[in-house]
């Protein structure tokens, strides 16, 4: 804390950031020895503390934001962005777009989704060990996956009984865990509504549009030869993580420049961005092998590769992408077992 006070007083900043609790005092100091020189710089205090009298204490001293922890990046950004005029920070000599891309494969990302995918996958490699009670009190506080649980259970594909479902809990009964995990894992990486951009939030839900096209052909096809589905289906689920996670930083670009990306940059940065940044999120998240080979069969399969899995998922992105009639479509389903001419775009069969 006093280094940082005496840093102020030598070198004043454009913006402060502080924690409540620093290793040699309070971060309520610094923000007085902040006022008492300058009132207008934006501080932003970060803190544990989320009660009604720390934030009116800090506000007291003339801070400009307070963020609690813990908090999503995309939040922080959020507000970092509000406080910092965007010509400052494009008189600060701003990165460019690649330079922040190179930054994001080389950091953690976070995608913006109404809920966190990595907590999302951390439930998924314990689902053996999860029922529906259990699950539906891991998100009681989630109001958007409470409705989606509902939304999904009260389907007409999975109405039995005529009665509509109430709870959570019977929500997910009526699903299956399995099930009930992918359409959180869906939700999670559901961007488009968090991206200002009006350009960014279209190529975002098409992205995500056709991630569900793939992960709803892999379902049929497994299904077909007899696979177990819901790890197909996941796979197809992140089959666009590393375009989304591009679209973010091309949200990020767009925050700082006060310039929308035009359609032919989204392409460009997505074609060569969004393999590495896909890759880097999967050691992120700390996929299993087997999930991160399922998801990189969606793009290309050899031709000596004799892997039934990885065949069902390269078809489904053939199928989900309307090239069944396609010679690599037809050659893969042959290799499946499967009659093309019998296949729909999600891969179930035609009448």
């Amino acid at each position: 804390m006093q280094s940082a006070i005496s840093s102020w007083q030598k070198h004043p900043a454009d913006l402060v950031v502080v924690d409540w609790n620093l290793p040699d005092g309070s971060g309520l100091e610094l923000i007085r020895a902040v006022r008492q020189t300058n009132s207008d710089v934006p501080v932003l205090m970060i803190s544990g503390r989320a009660d009604r009298d720390s934030i009116l204490a800090a506000a007291h001293l003339g801070i400009s934001g307070y963020v609690s922890k813990p908090f999503q990046v995309d939040v922080l950004h959020q507000r970092l962005t509000e406080l910092v005029p965007v010509q400052t920070v494009r008189d600060s000599g701003a990165s460019t777009l690649d330079e922040k891309m190179e930054a994001a494969c080389n950091s953690a990302i976070q995608l913006p989704g109404q809920i966190d995918t990595a907590a999302v996958l951390a439930l998924m490699e314990k689902r053996d060990e999860l029922d529906a009670t259990g699950l539906a009190e891991q998100w009681k506080r989630e109001p958007a996956l409470s409705a989606k649980m509902l939304d999904v259970a009260n389907s007409a594909s999975f109405r039995r009984s005529g009665t509509s479902v109430k709870t959570v809990r019977e929500a997910i009964s009526v699903i299956g865990v399995a099930m009930a995990l992918n359409q959180a894992l869906a939700l999670s990486l559901d961007i488009a509504g968090k991206l200002a951009c009006p350009r960014l939030a279209e190529r975002a839900h098409l992205e995500q549009e056709q991630a569900l096209r793939v992960a709803d052909a892999a379902r049929a096809l497994a299904q077909r030869v007899g696979d177990n589905p819901a790890t197909y289906y996941t796979a197809g689920l992140l089959s666009r993580a590393g375009e989304l996670a591009a679209l973010k930083v091309l949200q990020n670009q767009c925050d700082q420049s006060g310039e929308p990306p035009e359609i032919e940059q989204i392409d460009s940065a997505i074609a060569y961005w969004a393999e590495k940044l896909g890759n880097r999120i999967k050691v992120q998240w700390r996929l299993p092998l087997d999930l991160r080979e399922l998801i990189g069969a969606v793009y290309f399969v050899s031709r000596s590769n004799v892997s039934q899995s990885k065949l069902v998922m390269r078809a489904a992105a053939l199928l989900a992408a309307d090239q069944a009639d396609g010679p690599e479509c037809r050659t893969l389903l042959r290799r499946l077992g499967i009659e093309h001419r019998e296949e729909s775009r999600d891969g179930t069969r035609k009448s």
